[in-house]
């Protein structure tokens, strides 16, 4: 049996090879991937060996020759394919181990320029891959560090069956499918291309979807962005309240103080605004003392002990924080379900568009993540509001933007007071925003009234009006 390696995401390279090499593989390879085995004692021979060609042009050119592709797409039931490899001396390979260039990873790193990114698009890679996919019903192909204990394992057992084959060959064209999605999607430069390439790789299976007879999974990078610290495994209404909610938060930033959202099914329940971590709780929480229970709570800075009690005090889902001071920590953990997740970095940094599945299609927009300008707003009545009113507009206009539609949201300048969510005309939203204020005992005196969309008619602002709001 001979094998072919060529690796750029080194992980578990050295054991793996030992172990082909203990089965009686032999080893070809190619520049930096040779070294690397080499150092590790493992016996390889350079991929130059089965072509008779040096590598060139930087290696732009290494196992771009018949020597390779033949011996990889030869059919071994087909006498006529045989009898061409030894014809031209040529030789059979089995196994083909190659994962590509790091594109992605590259045009990620900031500053990197147009030239450092075209010089990672693999050519050889990818034509290999796809060569022993397509033959895999005689060539093992392997694309993950993942795969190689399976692999390794089934080479010993003799347990390599028709099933395996396919399931590699079929990763093997979804890795080479998401590497061009990834180049497409860098040269296109262009917000809606003609074409539109997407290809997330499989983060995790969820136990179900939105409800119990719906099957589904996580794909692409969650965890670059969040980390769990501890509890049972998040469900699919879990991943979307967390991106709901952080999405709100971020829009305080933490030099503005302490800031804290209460999420409940992609809805907040309440925000707000604190000198501590514990009063922005405090003027989140009075918005809905009720909807929170069950809910999913964010915080801007590190969640300490004072509020790890207060929030103790109810049953939350979620608690996600940029970091945990060890007393706070130590007290959360004693709940076994709480899930604690540490937000690792900004959701808006992603530039991924929002996408929305239709029939026969997707619908695509840019995520909406324009920040309130900082220049005046201009006014259009004939009173001007005060200081606190424009803090109080701001307000609540960050937090509407998050509030399904209709979406009605009263605050101060440092809380919501009443949050009206989803319902079909404007005004029973308003009319909703402002009985859950009553509801909550909060006055709406001098509050201010944020829409997601214009007022088709006066009654929503004449409720408003009636109810306090300035």
């Amino acid at each position: 049996m001979r094998a072919l390696i060529s690796v750029s995401d080194k992980r578990g390279l050295a054991e793996f090879a030992a172990g082909l090499h203990a089965l009686g593989v032999e080893i070809f390879s190619t520049g930096n991937t040779a070294r690397t085995l080499s150092a590790a004692n493992v016996a390889v021979e350079s991929v130059s060996k089965l072509t008779g060609f040096p590598e060139i042009l930087d290696g732009r050119v290494k196992t771009l020759h018949p020597a390779v592709h033949s011996g990889i797409l030869a059919r071994r039931d087909r006498p006529e394919h045989l009898a061409a490899l030894e014809e031209h001396g040529l030789g059979l390979i089995d196994l083909v181990v190659v994962n590509l260039y790091p594109f992605a990873e590259t045009i990620a790193r900031a500053g990197v320029t147009y030239d450092e990114a075209i010089e990672q698009i693999d050519i050889g890679g990818p034509a290999m891959v796809r060569a022993a996919a397509k033959n895999h019903q005689d060539v093992l192909v392997v694309v993950r560090p993942d795969d190689y204990n399976d692999i390794l394992a089934a080479l010993r057992d003799n347990a390599v069956t028709p099933e395996l084959r396919r399931q590699l060959a079929a990763r093997a064209f979804a890795h080479t499918a998401a590497y061009d999605s990834a180049i497409a999607g860098y040269l296109a430069g262009e917000q809606f291309p003609a074409t539109l390439p997407l290809a997330f790789r499989k983060h995790q299976e969820l136990r179900y979807g939105e409800n119990p007879h719906q099957p589904a999974a996580l794909y692409g990078d969650f965890g670059k962005y969040f980390e769990q610290l501890h509890g049972k495994e998040l469900s699919y209404i879990n991943i979307l309240d967390i991106a709901a909610v952080q999405e709100l938060i971020e829009e305080f930033p933490p030099a503005e103080g302490a800031a804290l959202a209460i999420v409940k099914h992609t809805n907040p329940c309440g925000v707000g605004l604190g000198a501590t971590p514990l009063e922005a709780w405090e003027h989140a929480f009075a918005t809905d003392r009720e909807a929170p229970f069950g809910g999913i709570i964010a915080l801007n800075q590190t969640l300490d002990l004072s509020l790890a009690q207060a929030i103790d005090e109810i049953f939350t889902e979620i608690i996600i924080a940029p970091d945990f001071a060890d007393d706070a920590l130590e007290l959360l953990l004693r709940k076994k379900n709480r899930r604690l997740m540490r937000a690792l970095r900004p959701v808006a940094s992603g530039s991924q568009p929002l996408l929305h599945s239709v029939p026969g299609g997707v619908l695509v927009q840019q995520a909406d993540r324009a920040p309130l300008a900082d220049e005046p707003l201009q006014v259009v009545t004939q009173r001007a509001p005060s200081d606190d009113e424009l803090r109080a507009l701001r307000f609540a206009w960050r937090v509407v933007k998050h509030v399904k539609s209709n979406a009605i949201v009263f605050a101060a300048a440092d809380r919501t007071l009443g949050i009206g969510a989803g319902q079909m005309s404007r005004v029973d939203s308003s009319r909703l925003a402002i009985w859950k204020a009553q509801n909550a005992g909060l006055s709406l005196a001098g509050s201010a009234l944020a829409s997601d969309a214009l007022f088709p008619f006066p009654d929503s602002v004449e409720a408003a009006a009636a109810a306090g709001a300035t």
